[in-house]
């Protein structure tokens, strides 16, 4: 994929080329780096910097990486400021738990940017939220900690293109959302899914979501089965109650109560 003058920026190439990595060496990125993917990180954008960033550099992570960053929404920080001003919070937890995740969301891409520019590679783990208590215990989480995303950082052993993405006038709408056709859906499904097969992503990560539902065949393989499917499959079967995800907010602080 070519950007023309854009590669010659630093930071538009790193975002531009960048595609998550599954494969590390078992370098050990150094003190001094690490400290430079978080200062990166506090840079971001936030509302009132409702996060905090655990890091393990001791056990086995996924992908082989030597680094694993958890991603928190934490108010229990901001609330000890607000205590010792001698305010109480009111906010209702939605609105929290929202806020909160735009700040882990700036402070995790700024890390993801800033790994890419000094060599290093990186790849979002979506499940934290679902195994939030474990987490909680493992790193001794106080009330009103949350992780949201988990990070694995290292240096990757291959180089890959990155991955394909909607055209941006799937994405960019001024003015108004507009009707999306069935031409415009055909066209938008074919192209990704071609980028992704091109890629033999699916095939060469043994990537595959069986399928759960009653009554419905798998048609695909690996020569056909791709991005649309993939995530037609995901959404379409994973997650439907609540409960799991409520029970683990209020173990960690956010009971959600809607009456």
């Amino acid at each position: 994929m070519q950007y023309g003058d854009d590669m010659d920026n630093q930071v538009l190439s790193s975002i531009l080329s960048r595609s998550s990595d599954r494969k590390f060496t078992a370098q050990m990125p150094d003190d001094v780096l690490i400290e430079k993917l978080v200062k990166a990180a506090q840079q971001a954008p936030f509302i009132a910097q409702l996060y905090s960033i655990l890091l393990n550099r001791k056990d086995a992570h996924p992908f082989g990486a030597p680094l694993l960053f958890t991603y928190c929404l934490d108010f229990y920080k901001l609330e000890l400021i607000m205590k010792k001003r001698g305010w109480k919070p009111v906010t209702n937890n939605i609105s929290a738990i929202i806020a909160g995740i735009q700040d882990v969301a700036f402070a995790a891409e700024n890390m993801v940017i800033a790994a890419e520019s000094l060599g290093l590679g990186s790849c979002f783990l979506g499940t934290a939220p679902y195994k939030a208590t474990k987490i909680q215990e493992e790193y001794y989480l106080p009330q009103r900690v949350f992780p949201i995303v988990e990070l694995v950082v290292g240096y990757p052993i291959e180089d890959h293109p990155p991955r394909p993405r909607y055209p941006i006038n799937f994405v960019l709408f001024e003015d108004r959302y507009p009707e999306i056709s069935e031409e415009m859906l055909t066209q938008v499904m074919d192209s990704i899914d071609e980028g992704y097969l091109s890629q033999g992503y699916y095939k060469k990560n043994n990537s595959k979501i069986e399928i759960e539902v009653s009554g419905k065949t798998d048609e695909y393989d690996f020569d056909n089965y791709s991005w649309t499917e993939h995530n037609s499959r995901r959404w379409g079967q994973r997650w439907p109650d609540p409960k799991v995800i409520l029970e683990q907010l209020n173990t960690c602080g956010f009971p959600i109560n809607i009456s």
